[in-house]
């Protein structure tokens, strides 16, 4: 085996002393998630107080412990059966605490969508990163030929669909080589598109095209194919199921055909697709090839922490699942506090665009945890009342008032939500907190998760 399968075939790392190092950071007034009475604290200390959700402000996103741990088995699990591998999308999170925990489960690399989430990933030394997009501003090349030059251990895999994209990688590149001095190459994945999609070459030739660049340029090594199915379909309907299994027969084709022309210069070439809806026709489709050199690497991201709207309808592992495995949970809520009700059937709550995720659908009432008068009364069930909309603060709750005596929730009433779409969730939050058990009558924080958007 050469060094470059030597290499390939070693764990992806992260550096666990930093990873560590983030318990030693100091909360306070810049951590919407902390009370005052818990500023100064450090995460480790806040870990050891173990202090109640109900000791904390609203409005609130937290993680539950049991259902990350979950999620991040059952999908570890699914892949393994079936001898892919993962890359999960870091994007979701933006945590290298998670991105710990996935990569113990033995993720393959992390992923990232452009130089500044790669940047976090390298100032937490993970050794294999794929980037999922096209890299070619000049400052970010001339970053990563260094990152690479400085760190044997360290593999970075980017994606190209034209020919003009690899050339202007490839004049950065040599240019950069003529002032530094020699760099490795920058492994390549052809990307290959769908009509309608977002990027990636449209058809056969331009992805060979592309390949070819690659090939050609000495300060470039092209070392597989990829795509992302998820921009061809937004449910799991037979038509679009049909569409995706499409795709990926033509994400195969692309394959194949760079194969036959020899052009790949790894051992092991790589097939990368799968997000977090569709991984089980990448699966149907591309599973065969682990047993012909290639790895299949799905990208899925969205698992670790799932969610109560889109992934849960469309995801192979939701409420209607479509393979076989142990379905997800969702790991995120948030918990909102009413502050006012103006009229009949009408209530707001103190959460908004600012703090919870809206574009792949609005929250979901589940449980009320009635205000503090109302001593006994555990988090309950919340029927027939609904979130209509956000504003940037504010969030609006609808009911039908006609003959109601009482309406379901009071001012003061704490609500927790169920979400929609966790890409666009954690970005609004520093610090997480972590619940041991976000069903108990008042969850206990075990952790704080750090971000880095």
């Amino acid at each position: 085996m050469d060094h470059d399968a030597q290499h390939d075939e070693q764990a992806c790392r992260i550096d666990r002393g930093r990873v560590a190092a983030l318990a030693d950071e100091r909360t306070g007034w810049q951590h919407k998630a902390i009370p005052p009475e818990l500023w100064g604290l450090s995460v480790a200390e806040v870990r050891e107080r173990r202090p109640r959700l109900s000791e904390l402000s609203t409005p609130l996103l937290t993680l539950s412990r049991a259902s990350l741990d979950h999620n991040v088995r059952a999908m570890e699990d699914w892949c393994t059966a079936r001898g892919l591998a993962i890359a999960p999308h870091g994007k979701t999170t933006m945590a290298p605490q998670l991105w710990s925990e996935l990569l113990d489960a033995g993720a393959w690399a992390i992923t990232v969508a452009n130089a500044s989430q790669l940047a976090v990933a390298r100032a937490f030394g993970v050794t294999r990163v794929l980037v999922a997009n096209t890299l070619i501003s000049p400052a970010a090349l001339r970053w990563v030929a260094d990152e690479l030059a400085d760190d044997h251990d360290l593999r970075v895999l980017v994606w190209a669909d034209s020919p003009t994209t690899v050339d202007l990688m490839h004049e950065t590149l040599s240019a950069h080589v003529a002032d530094a001095g020699p760099r490795p190459p920058l492994d390549v994945l052809v990307e290959r598109g769908g009509a309608g999609g977002r990027t990636g070459a449209r058809d056969e030739a331009t992805a060979l095209a592309a390949a070819q660049r690659v090939a050609a340029s000495p300060h470039l090594r092209l070392a597989g194919v990829a795509g992302y199915e998820g921009a061809l379909a937004h449910d799991s309907d037979p038509h679009s199921r049909d569409v995706v299994v499409a795709y990926l027969r033509d994400l195969l084709a692309a394959h194949v055909q760079i194969e036959a022309a020899g052009l790949y210069e790894v051992d092991a070439p790589i097939v990368s697709a799968g997000g977090s809806a569709f991984f089980d026709l990448v699966d149907e489709v591309l599973s065969p090839l682990a047993g012909t050199g290639a790895r299949v690497v799905l990208r899925s991201g969205a698992y670790q922490v799932h969610d109560d709207g889109h992934y849960r309808h469309v995801s192979a592992l939701g409420e209607e699942p479509r393979t076989d495995g142990t379905g997800l949970r969702a790991a995120m809520h948030a918990w909102v506090r009413v502050t006012s009700q103006p009229e009949p059937g009408l209530a707001l709550f103190d959460a908004g665009k600012r703090d919870l995720p809206f574009d792949e659908g609005l929250p979901r009432v589940q449980r009320r945890w009635p205000r503090q008068d109302e001593d006994g009364v555990g988090l309950a069930p919340v029927d027939g009342v609904t979130v209509t909309a956000v504003n940037d603060q504010h969030g609006f709750l609808r009911w039908d008032a006609t003959g109601a005596k009482e309406p379901p929730v009071r001012i003061g009433d704490v609500l927790r939500l169920g979400l929609s779409h966790p890409c666009t969730a954690m970005d609004k939050w520093a610090l997480v907190p972590v619940v041991d058990d976000a069903d108990a009558a008042d969850p206990v924080v075990v952790d704080l998760v750090r971000t880095f958007f």
